[in-house]
């Protein structure tokens, strides 16, 4: 049964919400599909809704971590939450930023299972859903602001975590930017009354340390993966 594409007329006149169908989600895809099969390969859709894009670029992500690690339980929980860190997502309506949270841990964890079994464990799936907390934002893309329950912006900044794996073992790094040093804007704005909305998904480059390019990220951890959720 094809999923739909408008959930209310209400939701369509108060934040002009239609979701993308499935077809068109895979032909998107489809055109830089080299890059949805890369495991590390960042990707952030600025109007997430419940998640069309990001689950089917994390379904070929996962697809390539089966066939490449199913015969080993470390790799895999290693390698799946590197491409679950790679999906970024910021929408407006707090539903659709839990929904599409749930939507991709689901798939996750469908796939955890069927690979590692009894092998399996509640640290890695806290750490999955860490990571999915601290991706999937609510929040306004075009001003940079998280939102409040009232889709007003508040005054706290998007920030977005970086997942890596630099010391080839266990432990994860995690590394903090804003959404406006993400991508080189000055200062996040105010609210527009008016505007275009973004595209529908945008690939960013890998973020960088250095001031002059990328901003400086606000924070740093590294801990074993199986412990991530223990930063907060």
């Amino acid at each position: 049964m094809a999923a739909k594409q408008v959930k209310s007329r209400q939701r369509v006149a108060d934040h002009g919400e239609v979701f993308t169908a499935e077809r068109e989600v895979k032909a998107m895809c489809d055109l830089v599909k080299q890059e949805t099969e890369r495991i590390d390969s960042r990707f952030l859709e600025p109007a997430c809704g419940d998640g069309n894009f990001l689950v089917e670029i994390l379904t070929r992500k996962l697809a390539i971590v089966k066939k490449k690690y199913k015969r080993s339980a470390y790799d895999w929980e290693r390698n799946s939450l590197l491409a679950l860190g790679s999906m970024y997502g910021v929408d407006i309506l707090l539903d659709n930023a839990k929904a599409c949270r749930d939507r991709l841990y689901e798939i996750w964890e469908q796939e955890y299972k069927a690979v590692c079994k009894k092998e399996c464990n509640d640290d890695t799936r806290a750490a999955a859903r860490f990571i999915l907390e601290r991706n999937i934002v609510c929040g306004n893309a075009l001003t940079l602001f998280c939102v409040d329950n009232e889709q007003q912006d508040t005054t706290e900044p998007i920030v977005f975590s970086e997942w890596t794996f630099p010391f080839n073992d266990a432990r994860i790094q995690r590394k903090d930017y804003t959404f406006a040093e993400l991508i080189n804007a000055e200062e996040p704005k105010r609210p527009k009354k008016e505007g275009a909305q973004q595209t529908l998904f945008d690939l960013y480059p890998e973020a960088k340390p250095e001031p002059d390019e990328e901003g400086i990220f606000l924070q740093q951890y590294i801990t074993h993966y199986r412990r991530l959720s223990e930063n907060g």
